[in-house]
């Protein structure tokens, strides 16, 4: 498909909120796609599914993605775009622009496949030039099996990634199962900054959509070692506020020459040479996303903090490139998860 911004009429007024929900194959997407669905006040939701069965779902629009991959001419396979589901954005904008019998989408949400490695499905928003300008990232949701989700998580490297990039941690089938303190204390370790639930007792209207980069959650853990394929979650705090251009060439830096092993950067942080409230920041491999300003921080702690998502990347690195914040790793909150 041939995607020139000429192809669209316009940009929309406002970015389209898009949730990514993201889990290993079974571990219940489809069915808390479903039930979120079923919600009302989302009915205005456009739906892309990359890996579509015979599922029902009655819904406003619906796309099915191929899970192709293009790669970069550098051969850089973390930063593949994802071809099918980009196409799959611009149908759906396009056809947005073309309904005339009922009013337009207000969100979209995205249901990857099982085995997707979130990296290159999260770098295909940023890759396009005019999917960056209608698309605004909600947030990422994965969803974690409580019966063998242990087992998945020691022999797959994509459902390790998976719950490392996520915004929010569902735990499925837990009127099977209890959910074993070692799944909980594994997650933890592998996501700082994801709040975990029970995928049965969240509120629907709330578990795709209603992200906001003002909610920075207290990390549990600094870098741990576990069984992780190489991943793990590292907080730092500057203590010392950056220049914009030295923060930029720090995390600019560590994404041009790291990007491969930078799986997402989360944070909020306060710039020197800007008075006002700080940025929330976000990066994913060897992109970073324009700064979002909030006239105010969220709440009394107003220290800048960074999450740093990562593979087989040594933390000194991290806190080197950082060294003009006088960068320190935040410990584990007392009383451990």
């Amino acid at each position: 498909m041939s995607r020139s911004l000429a192809d669209l009429t316009a940009v929309p007024a406002e970015p389209i909120p898009l949730s990514v929900l993201t889990g290993f194959l079974g571990s219940g997407k489809t069915t808390l796609l479903s039930k979120v669905l079923a919600v009302p006040d989302l009915r205005d939701t456009a739906v892309i599914i990359s890996e579509f069965g015979s599922v029902a779902l009655d819904h406003l629009l619906l796309e099915t993605a191929v899970d192709d991959v293009f790669e970069l001419p550098n051969g850089c396979t973390c930063c593949a775009v994802r071809q099918g589901l980009a196409d799959s954005f611009y149908r759906l904008l396009r056809s947005r622009q073309e309904i005339v019998d009922r009013p337009p989408f207000r969100r979209i949400a995205l249901e990857t496949s099982g085995l997707a490695d979130p990296g290159p499905v999260l770098y295909t928003l940023s890759a396009d030039a005019f999917l960056e300008a209608s698309l605004r990232l909600d947030r990422v949701v994965t969803t974690v099996d409580a019966l063998i989700g242990l087992e998945t998580l020691d022999q797959y490297p994509e459902a390790t990634a998976q719950a490392a990039v996520a915004d929010l941690l569902l735990i499925s089938k837990t009127d099977l199962s209890p959910v074993p303190d070692e799944l909980l204390r594994r997650l933890a370790c592998l996501n700082a900054i994801a709040p975990i639930a029970d995928a049965g007792e969240v509120d629907a209207r709330a578990v795709l959509f209603g992200g906001s980069p003002k909610a920075l959650p207290r990390p549990r853990l600094s870098a741990t070692a576990v069984h992780a394929h190489g991943i793990y979650s590292l907080s730092v705090r500057l203590q010392q506020p950056m220049t914009r251009l030295g923060f930029a060439m720090a995390l600019g830096g560590l994404a041009r020459d790291r990007g491969e092993k930078l799986l997402r950067v989360k944070g909020l942080v306060e710039f020197s040479d800007r008075a006002g409230g700080p940025a929330a920041i976000h990066a994913v491999q060897h992109t970073l996303y324009p700064p979002r300003w909030l006239e105010r921080w969220p709440g009394a702690d107003c220290v800048s903090r960074l999450v740093f998502v990562v593979r087989d990347l040594e933390p000194d690195e991290i806190l080197e490139r950082f060294a003009a914040g006088d960068p320190v790793c935040m410990p584990p909150p007392a009383g451990g998860n």
